[in-house]
Formats: C-alpha cells, sequence, structure tokens
C-alpha cells in the first residue's frame, strides 16, 4: 500500500463531528457526537472508527486536513479569551460605532449589536499616519510602554492592534508588539496590517479584535490536538480549512485563527463544486444542513462564489448588518439557525419560531434521550416519519419517538391546541420556509433565477429536506452524492492549498502607475506563495489576482479578474475595459465621464485544482423493489402516505425509484417526495427529478 494515499478529513460541527478516511481511491467514514470540552476526543474517537474500518493503523495515516466551528462559535458565544484594542487616539469608539447604518429602518426600538470588546478593553495611543501612509504624528515608544504595563498587569491574554492606515505603513504596529514580546511575552499580539491590511476601518478593527479574542483558544485546541494524535502514533502534516476555500497549515491558522470562521461550510461548498465538475453542471445551488445550522451557495461554472467580507452572529432575523463583519477571503453563502437542533418555540404573536438557537449535542434535540426537553428540528422529521429510530447514525443510538412527541406537545401543541403530527408539520415547514426564504434572497442579490438551477444536497440533515426545498424553490433537479452525510469532511480532501494576500492602495486610473502596480501584484503574490510553501515546498503553485474598482464617490467596489499577463504588464486601458465589461453585466450600463479607482490589490496563490472524472449520465432502465414500507408524512399533499424504504448500499447502478420513497444509509436519510422520482447513477449518486405527470 502506497502510504501517500492515506489522508484523513475532520469536519467539527455543531451537534456531530465527521470524519472521512481516504486509503487510496476508498473511503471510509462515520459521524460521532461533537465533544465540546475536548473537541479532540471526538476525533480520536472518529479516527479509531474509520481506522478500524479500513484495517489500518492511525500510524499510516500521512496527511490530516481539518475543520472546525470552534471559531465561529467562540464569537458568536463570546467565549474567547480577555482581549485588549490599541488603536489611535481618537478612534477608541469604532468598533461600537459600526458604520452608522441601520439594519432594520423603521424598528424605532432598534439595539445595536454589542462590540466584542467592552469599551473599558480599549485603549488608545497618540500616534497618526494619513492616507498616504506618511506620519503626521511619530509614536512615543515611552507611552507605549507605559499603555502595554497597564494592559500586561490587568491580565489580557491577548492584544489587537489595529492603527489607523496601518496597512499603509506598519512601522507603529510593529513598534507596539516589539514592545508587547519584551515586556510581556505571554500575550499574544494580533496586528491588523497583518490580519486584515484593507482599507474601512471598522471592519479592519472588528477583523483583527476577532483574531485576538480566538486566538489563545485555537492555538491551544490546536496544540493539544497535535499532542494527541502524537500519543497514537500519527506524526503526519495536520492542515486546515480556511474560509476561501483552501488548505493552509496547522502554524498558520494558529496565528491566523479568523480565517477559520467559515473553514466547514468552505468544505461543503468545494465538495458540491466537486461534484458539479464531474456533473459538467454550470448551475449549481449548494445546500449544506448540519446539526446547526443550514448553508446556501450558488456555484456557477463549477466555482463558488467569493467575497472579501461577511458577517458572523447576526442578531437579528439574519438581516444584512446586524452581525460582526469579518474582513477576510471567504467563499460566498448565506447561512442561517437551520439545523437538525435547531430549538422550536412558539413568540407572541403565536407563531412557530424555529433557530437559531440549537441543542447541539449536549443535550441534543429531545429524540436522542440525553436531557434534551424543548422540540428540535429532528423531533419533528422523527414524528413525520422521516427517520428510522433504531436505525439512527448507523445505529449507532435510538432516538426516543416518546420523547420527542412530548416535547411537541408541551411547547407547541398544548399552545397552539394541535396535535402532535400537526405541531412537528408546522415546525418543519417552518424551517423548510426559512431556507427557501434565505436561498430566495440571495439567489436575488446575485441576479439569478434558481429555476435554472440543480441543487446539490449534503450534510446529515439536508438529504431529509432538500425534496421539500426543490418544491417550494421550483427546483427540477436535485443531487444526493455518495458520502453526503460527511460532505465537508470530503471537501477538505478535494481542496487545493491556498492562501490570498491583499491590501489596500488608493489608486485612480487618472493617476494609473504601470511599475508601482507591477511591483505591489508582485508583492503580494510572493506573500501568498510563502503560506503555501508551508503546506507543499514542492507543489506547482498558480496564481490568480484581483482589484477591486469602483466609479469616483461610489462606496463600494466590485472585483474584477486579471490574467497573470495583465498583471505582470498592467494597463490602464485594459483594466477600464475589465471594469466596465463587469459594471455593465452588473447593472446593465457604465457611468460615462466618470474617473475609476481601484481600492484594494489581491493575489491568491493555490496548488492546482484535482481534475474530477466526469460521470457517464444514464436513465435509470428498472424499477427498484422493496418489501419494506413506512408511512411518512408528505408536506405538498399535507397528509401521510405509504413509502417505499430502500437501504442506498442495495440499490443498483440505474435502478429506479419512484417517490414517495426512502432511501437510507449510515451518515443521512434521502426522502423522496411524491412529486419527484430517484435514480442511482453510476458513481452512486442519488438523482432526483420531477416525475413527467407533474411537469405537465
Amino acid at each position: 500500500m502506497d502510504r501517500t494515499d492515506i489522508r484523513l478529513g475532520v469536519d467539527i460541527g455543531g451537534t456531530f463531528t465527521d470524519v472521512v478516511l481516504e486509503v487510496g481511491a476508498t473511503p471510509y467514514s462515520t459521524k460521532v457526537l461533537t465533544t465540546y470540552a475536548a473537541p479532540e476526543d471526538a476525533i480520536m474517537e472518529g479516527l479509531h472508527k474509520v481506522c478500524a474500518q479500513a484495517g489500518i493503523a492511525p500510524s499510516e495515516i500521512t496527511q490530516i486536513i481539518h475543520g472546525t466551528t470552534l471559531a465561529t462559535n467562540a464569537l458568536i458565544e463570546r467565549s474567547g479569551a480577555k482581549t485588549a484594542l490599541i488603536t489611535t487616539e481618537g478612534f477608541r469608539d469604532v468598533i461600537e460605532m459600526r458604520t452608522e447604518s441601520r439594519f432594520e429602518q423603521y424598528d424605532l426600538n432598534l439595539s445595536l449589536p454589542e462590540p466584542l470588546l467592552a469599551r473599558n478593553h480599549r485603549y488608545t495611543v497618540r500616534e497618526r499616519v494619513d492616507a498616504r501612509g506618511e506620519v503626521l504624528i511619530s509614536i512615543d515608544r515611552a507611552e507605549v510602554e507605559a499603555l502595554v504595563d497597564q494592559i500586561g498587569n490587568a491580565g489580557y491574554e491577548s492584544v489587537a492592534v489595529g492603527l489607523i492606515h496601518s496597512y499603509l505603513n506598519d512601522a507603529h504596529e510593529t513598534l507596539i508588539r516589539d514592545v508587547i514580546a519584551e515586556r510581556f511575552p505571554d500575550i499574544m499580539v494580533s496586528l491588523s496590517c497583518e490580519v486584515s491590511p484593507q482599507m474601512r476601518e471598522y471592519e479592519r478593527f472588528n477583523t483583527t479584535a476577532a483574531n485576538a479574542y480566538i486566538k489563545p483558544l485555537m492555538k491551544s485546541y490546536l496544540g493539544r490536538l497535535k499532542g494527541r494524535l502524537a500519543q497514537e502514533g500519527v506524526q503526519c502534516n495536520v492542515f486546515l480549512m480556511h474560509s476561501g476555500g483552501g488548505i493552509i497549515a496547522l502554524e498558520s491558522a494558529a496565528e491566523f485563527p479568523v480565517r477559520l470562521v467559515e473553514s466547514g461550510p468552505a468544505g461543503g461548498a468545494v465538495f458540491a463544486a466537486d461534484i458539479a465538475a464531474r456533473y459538467g453542471l454550470e448551475k449549481v445551488l449548494s445546500f449544506d444542513m448540519g446539526g446547526t445550522t443550514a448553508k446556501i451557495c450558488l456555484i456557477k461554472n463549477q466555482t463558488p462564489k467569493t467575497s472579501r467580507v461577511f458577517e458572523v452572529a447576526r442578531t437579528y432575523r439574519f438581516k444584512k448588518g446586524s452581525g460582526m463583519p469579518i474582513s477576510i477571503p471567504v467563499i460566498d453563502m448565506v447561512e442561517i439557525g437551520a439545523g437538525g437542533g435547531s430549538l422550536a418555540h412558539v413568540d407572541a404573536m403565536h407563531q412557530i419560531r424555529v433557530g437559531p438557537e440549537s441543542a447541539g449535542s449536549e443535550p441534543g434535540p429531545a429524540c436522542y434521550d440525553r436531557g434534551g426537553k424543548r422540540p428540535a428540528v429532528t423531533d419533528a422529521d422523527l414524528v413525520l416519519g422521516k427517520l428510522d429510530p433504531e436505525n439512527f447514525a448507523g445505529g449507532s443510538f435510538n432516538l426516543s419517538r416518546i420523547n420527542a412527541e412530548a416535547a411537541l406537545h408541551e411547547h407547541l401543541g398544548v399552545t397552539l391546541d394541535m396535535d402532535t403530527q400537526t405541531a412537528a408539520f408546522g415546525l418543519a415547514e417552518v424551517v423548510d420556509e426559512n431556507m427557501a426564504n434565505a436561498a430566495r434572497v440571495h439567489a436575488v442579490e446575485n441576479g439569478e433565477d434558481l429555476a435554472e438551477y440543480t441543487m446539490i444536497a449534503f450534510g446529515g440533515a439536508a438529504p431529509l429536506h432538500a425534496g421539500r426545498l426543490c418544491e417550494k424553490l421550483g427546483v427540477e433537479r436535485l443531487l444526493v452524492p455518495k458520502g453526503a452525510g460527511v460532505g465537508s469532511a470530503i471537501g477538505f480532501l478535494r481542496a487545493p492549498f491556498s492562501f490570498e494576500a491583499n491590501r489596500s492602495v488608493y489608486m485612480r486610473l487618472s493617476d494609473f502607475d504601470a511599475p508601482s502596480i507591477r511591483e505591489l501584484l508582485n508583492d503580494l503574490a510572493q506573500e501568498a506563495r510563502v503560506f503555501v510553501r508551508t503546506c507543499d515546498a514542492d507543489a506547482e503553485i498558480l496564481t490568480e489576482y484581483k482589484v477591486y474598482m469602483r466609479y469616483s464617490g461610489q462606496g463600494w467596489e466590485i472585483p474584477i479578474q486579471l490574467t497573470s499577463e495583465q498583471a505582470e504588464n498592467p494597463d490602464a486601458e485594459t483594466f477600464l475595459k475589465l471594469f466596465e465589461a463587469d459594471y455593465t453585466a452588473l447593472f446593465g450600463r457604465v457611468v460615462e465621464g466618470m474617473d475609476v479607482e481601484i481600492t484594494v490589490w489581491s493575489a491568491n496563490a493555490t496548488t492546482p485544482p484535482q481534475k474530477p472524472e466526469n460521470i457517464n449520465q444514464s436513465q435509470a432502465k428498472q424499477q427498484a423493489t422493496t418489501q419494506n414500507n413506512r408511512e411518512i408524512f408528505d408536506a405538498a399533499l399535507g397528509t401521510s402516505v405509504e413509502a417505499e424504504v430502500h437501504l442506498r448500499d442495495e440499490l443498483a447502478p440505474l435502478a429506479r425509484v419512484s417517490g414517495p420513497a426512502i432511501i437510507t444509509e449510515n451518515e443521512t436519510t434521502i426522502i423522496v417526495p411524491s412529486s419527484r422520482q430517484a435514480h442511482a447513477q453510476p458513481d452512486g449518486t442519488i438523482d432526483i427529478t420531477l416525475k413527467k405527470e407533474a411537469l405537465q
């Protein structure tokens, strides 16, 4: 056996930890409950299970790629380290003032989210750098030393340093770091010039504060994980999935943990893009639903859409602007609190509300019989017949229908005067409609018609709800790939090593300076390549370039892709043509007579993507037969129906299954509604489409 072919993917979710082992082309996978106090315990449990399945020793693993929600959860739950912010005098309240925009214009009682760091944790120094990077007020080292002593004696574990315009001149920030290192070497430091060297101080300061806030937690966890792996004889390299859809070294992840905030969902988007490439699909709606959240992403031309700013921990109905902005490269997706563990309640208007609060794995939904008393989405799925209580998660534990019914009755049925099944139906419809609305809004924001898209569903809960979601959205085709229950972990194993470096340098096209641009892009490319080399010193590296451009006076930019040739030989006319083409595609017209400006420059170094094998798609040839049936509730019909139950592993290639039907496997369950039919593709993917009579 070739040792280089044994790779492990691990995804820590809010409820389950997914572990996938690939020995050559053969996958082995398992799901274990996440252990919050020590997440590495669940990893080790899953590692031993898949190694036993494969008949190998843990020491034979040659590469581990890991993604986690720990960073996200720490920001949402405000459970990070005691952190201080040092900023320029006069800018102490930037992270509290935000951008002064209202995310809900007509709510007279609107409450803005509390800043990550309270005011008495924010400190200032007298210094000033202008918008050209020139020093207006020099920093006083003696003042810095006195401030650092004050911070160190107050017991802070971590310090964020964010000074005005430090992305153009980092001398003052690096001096502060040097003083902290000399006087309090145990305090961790995050500099905005390294974490997010971009304009817009609110986003930059907040991102740096978030990095500092979670840095001690993530460094401690990653150190413990490496130690536990060493105890098991696992000596291979450990890499982390970052939010932009690539892989970075463990050491880089520990230094910049804010880049891990969307690592799990990013792995899912990579997984969906890989399936899209195998099936030759140009427009895909990626639907990832786990135990805590649901993630929806648009994938065009087999490439997930990316962004350089996103929000975590939205507090007001998931509205844009109500969360914590993080300014890092990220795969653009909408994420809502709708997972198997999402809890339901009745609000003051006597309406069922679901999420964002989740039961997680401790105690979990009521049906887990681990102490949970409130109804969760999984409880509704069980009562509606979608889940087999004796064969959940591969039979690793049984579900209690009695507990699920009791929770639904007590918290929904009594208040709303409805029976248990109706309460479960209402809960499921609310969560499905929430996800459908999120998908519609995301599509409208991107100018897309979802009727032209194919849905790819994965995650432990997505195949249970994807069929109903397609009915609501008018999506005619749904693919549930093999390994869907652990899709994000598989995505980690498909991702390239990559790192994106960016920097804000303001320039108008009328002042276009080609030599300076060439030097800037080369510097960014070199910076990005250094990070990739820490993962694989000998790999081939490709470099992708982007510039963010806008008309003078506009508030936001659009990303413009450059070829390597255009980056090496920058030309103002070429830049303008590229900008006008993309601007016209987005807004329908150009603005005549206006100067154009560039605000952010970016270089992404990446190893070549894996070339997926194309699937020879075929129509089903024969109807699958089964002796097993189970009653399920069909939401579109509003009644219970008799559904065939099939084991996914026993479905022959090209076998056809007519809905209503249930297709079960160890890590998830696929529900085929009455309006749909499914057939098994040669690679094991379940291809679900509208029945012919439904099209008429």
